[in-house]
């Protein structure tokens, strides 16, 4: 058996094992099986990507194990494509998964459904990483959709809070939305590859020539393929289910914005670039519907009170400039921010799960993730206040924090496409530095503003969790200098996703009016969110005052939720109160008056069988019972009764005669 397959197989025995025996054996089984099948894919997916490193440029390989699916032309194999973006993604993937799982150990110590936990974390990678090295888009649905269903599980997880499992369905129900999408792009690839006489569905075959001889084609594919992007990677219209996925577990939020679900989308658009490359209308639409989600979800982050919802309106936005770059053929920076993102992301949220974890002791589950309760932690939670400002930081896009150096290869791919897209980018940029800041000086700076008794069992985290933070703390620190633009130095990332391809700003005024563009709106951000920390309740009441359309819309989110309750879900709850009126008033009321008129002919028609064909019969058995009777008197076997008869009818016949 080939040793990649064991990068997949590694964490879907560790479910295995965890679901089948893990509450038998108990929690110490649990905590070394879980981590260390991730641990080992990393291992493994490290060795893959050293093999792909010591290739020739751009080398790729196709791993085949069998032939899953045969119909028609249309044949898919359960294959691994192991090329540099294979290997790379896995890398990141396994990578911050383990760390996750470790500080799960300590995040999750206690809990009731602990091994199950597991076997879902498990699980998830393991589709994750199904996805992540199919060879074939049929494949990567199959990955696509048990990261669909291991979400559903994992956001779900503590199923008896309705809440809680609303919010799992939500999420499982929007992406089935964009899975749709998805799946129709999928037989339309099916039908016209086949026909070319191509290798279907393979990604290698993508953009070929059946493709190329029809644009209209190729563009309504990639807009399907983004359907599904968006869902998965919650972009405009389909971004509400990520706020509510902050129903799970912390570390499962950690997991979805930083290694797995939202990725894939992102993914898909950098591995389908074939496509994109001809389908030039869906690329222009992929990074117009990325930057106006990363504005709506930068605007919507600052005016959020709840610590998660902050992180997961802020991973919206940067996802929406990761497709912002995708969708402008700068497919090496989409990647480059996916991986620093993976990084500063999952620090932030581990980060705000110890201080969650932290305020133990508030009576509710809200208090512990509301800012306006908090403040002053930096002297309960120093290490964690550490972690944490080396994330913001990152997250805000400050020299020399890796965030700055991958934030700054969009800006450049965007001043080289178009001047309003860059502009539009620098305000993201901007919103991000003031709403993670806000968050940063809310949690940490000031008084303790919550119960004094919380306060006084504010303790630090066990180093089973701050030790991932600490890892997580230098690549979020030091993983920009991977991809260093080229007037700094050696592109590393770039060279290795796209060898040959034109680096991003080589040279020109954009480079550095984008770098100091950049860096200079993340640092007023932060300025920004400094002062307005001081200001307190007066900047509020001047908002109120002079903008107060704006500060209502921001704070309610511009009330999409409610746009869509009343535009999608009120008239499915309408329709389906129409249809169950129909259904018990027309089709039940038909079966029913059916089911009547049946009864009442079944009475009659047992009245007649009763009292006329059966009374006939019975009274004719009646008749022939009685005869019956009276002759069995004659025949009744006696012999004086014979000889009495036959007395009987001589007598009657001698006095007949004398008679006569």
């Amino acid at each position: 058996m080939h040793p990649e397959i064991w990068i997949v197989l590694a964490p879907l025995t560790g479910a295995i094992l965890c679901g089948a025996f893990g509450k038998k054996l108990g929690p110490r089984f649990v905590s070394v099986v879980a981590p260390g099948a991730v641990l080992a894919s990393f291992l493994l997916s490290l060795r893959t990507f050293q093999s792909v490193l010591r290739a020739p440029h751009g080398a790729s390989e196709i791993i085949s194990f069998f032939t899953w699916l045969r119909a028609g032309p249309v044949t898919a194999q359960f294959a691994f494509l192991i090329d540099p973006l294979s290997s790379w993604m896995i890398l990141v993937v396994s990578g911050v998964s383990f760390l996750i799982h470790v500080y799960s150990v300590g995040y999750m110590k206690g809990d009731s459904g602990y091994s199950r936990y597991f076997a879902y974390l498990n699980l998830f990678v393991a589709f994750m990483l199904v996805l992540v090295l199919s060879e074939n888009v049929l494949m990567m649905f199959i990955g696509w959709e048990g990261v669909g269903l291991c979400s559903y599980l994992l956001i779900g997880f503590w199923f008896t809070d309705i809440q809680k499992a609303k919010a799992g369905m939500k999420a499982f129900i929007v992406n089935r939305i964009g899975d749709f999408g998805f799946l129709v792009a999928v037989l339309l690839l099916s039908r016209q590859e086949a026909g070319a006489g191509v290798s279907p569905l393979s990604f290698a075959s993508l953009g070929g020539p059946a493709l190329y001889a029809t644009p209209f084609l190729a563009n309504l594919i990639g807009l399907l393929l983004f359907c599904g992007a968006a869902g998965k990677s919650a972009q405009i219209p389909l971004y509400v289910w990520l706020p509510d996925a902050m129903a799970g577990p912390t570390p499962v939020s950690a997991l979805i914005h930083a290694a797995t679900m939202v990725t894939a989308g992102v993914y898909l658009v950098v591995r389908a670039s074939p496509i994109y490359d001809v389908a030039i209308t869906a690329s222009h639409l992929v990074a117009i519907v990325g930057l106006a989600t990363a504005l709506l979800a930068g605007l919507i982050a600052v005016g959020q009170n709840d610590i998660k919802k902050v992180l997961a309106y802020s991973t919206v936005s940067q996802l929406g400039l990761m497709f912002v770059a995708a969708g402008g053929h700068a497919r090496s920076a989409a990647m480059f921010h996916l991986t620093t993102h993976a990084f500063f992301k999952a620090l932030l949220f581990l980060s705000a799960g110890s201080v969650i974890h932290a305020l133990h002791a508030a009576e509710n589950e809200n208090d512990r993730q509301d800012m306006r309760k908090m403040g002053g932690l930096i002297r309960k939670l120093p290490w964690t206040f550490a972690v944490f400002l080396i994330g913001s930081l990152a997250l805000a896009g400050v020299p020399p924090f890796s965030g700055f150096f991958s934030k700054d290869e969009i800006l450049v791919s965007a001043w080289q496409t178009d001047r309003l897209t860059w502009i539009a980018s620098l305000a993201v940029a901007f919103l991000t530095a003031f709403y993670i800041f806000r968050l940063m000086f809310s949690v940490f700076g000031g008084s303790f503003r919550g119960n004094s008794h919380v306060y006084h069992h504010i303790h630090e985290s066990p180093w089973v969790m701050l030790g991932p933070l600490l890892f997580l703390a230098v690549g979020a620190a030091a993983g920009g200098w991977l991809g260093l633009p080229h007037w700094l130095g050696h592109s590393f990332l770039q060279d290795f996703l796209e060898p040959g391809a034109e680096a991003h700003g080589g040279a020109g005024s954009g480079v550095v009016a984008s770098a100091i563009g950049g860096s200079g709106v993340a640092l007023l951000g932060i300025l920004t969110a400094w002062w307005v920390h001081r200001r307190g309740k007066q900047v509020q009441a001047q908002a109120d005052r002079w903008i107060p359309a704006l500060v209502r819309w921001v704070k309610g989110r511009f009330f999409v939720d409610e746009a869509y309750d009343r535009a999608v879900v009120m008239p499915i709850l309408h329709l389906k109160d129409g249809l169950g009126a129909f259904d018990r008033d027309v089709i039940d009321g038909a079966v029913n008056g059916a089911g009547r008129l049946t009864k009442e002919t079944a009475f009659a028609s047992g009245t007649v069988d009763l009292r006329g064909v059966d009374g006939a019969v019975n009274l004719t058995a009646w008749l022939f019972d009685g005869f019956g009777r009276a002759l069995r008197l004659v025949q009744s076997g006696v012999v004086q009764n014979y000889v009495f008869v036959i007395f009987i009818g001589v007598f009657l016949v001698l006095w007949l005669q004398i008679r006569l």
